[in-house]
Parts: structure tokens; sequence; C-alpha cells
């Protein structure tokens, strides 16, 4: 095996560790199934009290996924507000930071714990798509693309929580962080009406919300995909700049 390929390997798998070791702790710890049971009250809310089916017998999820970005914009960040909040206010990202392994090893494997405990939330909700599939006509293609959206929409504002802890030690403060940018991108969508024309097409493509509703309907366009990496991307490379000058300044 080449140096380049020794070097690939043992970055992975220093992620792949940190990755293990936060998901773990979100199992071991109370607040994971906490945010778990509230997670599933809301979306139940939507799907059995919302639901068109239910009213008007229309078999379809639309109302469910149509909640998903307001549920998600307050779920995850809970679920990411500890992922360095806690350690800075423990003094252990010291600790971390000294091992062979680098900012973006520490950051993409907290990402990745945070996106993986956010999509298995989701797992429990298949009980909808088989509840309206046994009664209903259902049409898998939106609810394939829906799901689909679910997980990006999940990584992307994984990906905002771990910036928005980045730059605090308290937990509730990058909490307030990270839920507000998240609301910020999908509450945008809501007030289009009250821009100029032409700067409408412009923040539309800003909204997370956006680019989520078009992959629920089982449309995947290229545009939605790299909208969603972008804002994952530039959500991991903040992160990066801002602990690596602490830990510099330190």
């Amino acid at each position: 095996m080449t140096e380049k390929g020794t070097m690939r390997k043992s970055i992975a798998k220093n992620i792949l560790v940190i990755a293990k070791k936060e998901l773990l702790v979100y199992f071991t710890t109370p607040i994971a199934y906490i945010l778990f049971s509230a997670f599933l009250l809301c979306a139940g809310f939507y799907f059995f009290i919302l639901s068109p089916f239910f009213f008007f017998g229309q078999a379809e999820m639309r109302e469910f996924f149509h909640s998903l970005p307001a549920i998600f914009s307050i779920a995850i960040p809970a679920v990411t507000m500890r992922l360095f909040s806690e350690e800075k206010h423990s003094g252990s990202i010291e600790i971390l930071m000294t091992l062979p392994v680098t900012h973006y090893d520490v950051i993409i494997g907290k990402f990745i714990a945070s996106t993986a405990f956010s999509t298995i939330m989701l797992i429990p909700t298949v009980v909808y798509v088989i509840t309206v599939a046994m009664v209903g006509s259902l049409d898998p293609g939106p609810v394939f693309g829906g799901y689909v959206g679910a997980v990006f929409l999940a990584a992307t504002f994984s990906a905002v929580g771990v910036f928005a802890s980045s730059m605090t030690k308290n937990q509730i403060v990058a909490f307030i962080i990270g839920a507000a940018i998240c609301l910020t991108l999908t509450l945008i969508d809501y007030f289009l009406f009250f821009l100029p024309v032409r700067l409408v097409n412009f923040f539309q493509y800003l909204g997370v919300s956006y680019h989520f509703r078009n992959i629920a309907r089982g449309i995947i366009d290229s545009r939605d995909i790299i909208y969603f990496l972008s804002v994952i991307a530039i959500a991991i490379i903040g992160t990066e700049k801002i602990t690596s000058d602490r830990s510099t300044v330190q």
C-alpha cells in the first residue's frame, strides 16, 4: 500500500472512531431518548392530526414531509449542541486536539455521528408509510424522495449545529444559535412575498425548504444536491476555522 493510501486509511479510521464514540454517547445518555420521544411526538402529531389521509382519504405523506424542516430546525440543534460545547466546558477539547487527529477528523466524525443519530430518528416513521400503504394506494416516488431529502436535510442541519456548538462553551447558547440559523434557512420561503420580484429567485434558492420540497416530490435535481452539499461544506469549513483559531490562541 502506498503512503498516500495508508494516510487515507488512517484518516478514515480516525473519523470512524470519533463518530462511533459520539454515537455511543447519544445512546448512553437520557437526552437522546428524550429527543427521540419529542421528535416522534411532533412527527406523529403532524401525521395523525394534520394528515390529509384521515380527513380526505388521500393516501400520501405530504403533510409529514412538509413539517420536517420545521421539526428538524429545533430537534437537530438539540442533538448537536453538546458536541463541542460540552468538551470546551469540561476542558477535554484540549486533550482531544493533542491526539494524532486533525481538526477535520474530529469535526467530520462528530458531524457523521449527529447525522446518523438524526437519520435513526426517522426509522420509526416508516410505520406511517406502512399504515398509509395498507389502507390506500400510496405513490412510492414521493415517499422515497421525501426520505432521501430528509437525510440531506438532517446532514445539513447537523453541519450547522456542529458549527454552532463550536462557537461557545454553553450548550444552551449553542442550541439557540443552531436553531436560529436552521429556522432562518427554513422560513425564508415564507417571507418571499414581501421581497421585490427580482430578489425572489435568489432568496428562494437560499431557503432549505425549497430544495427539500423539490426532492420530496420525487425529483432528484443536481442543483438541490449541490445546495445541500454546499451548506454542509461551508458549515464544516467554518467549524474548522473556529476550532483551529481558538486552539492556536490557547
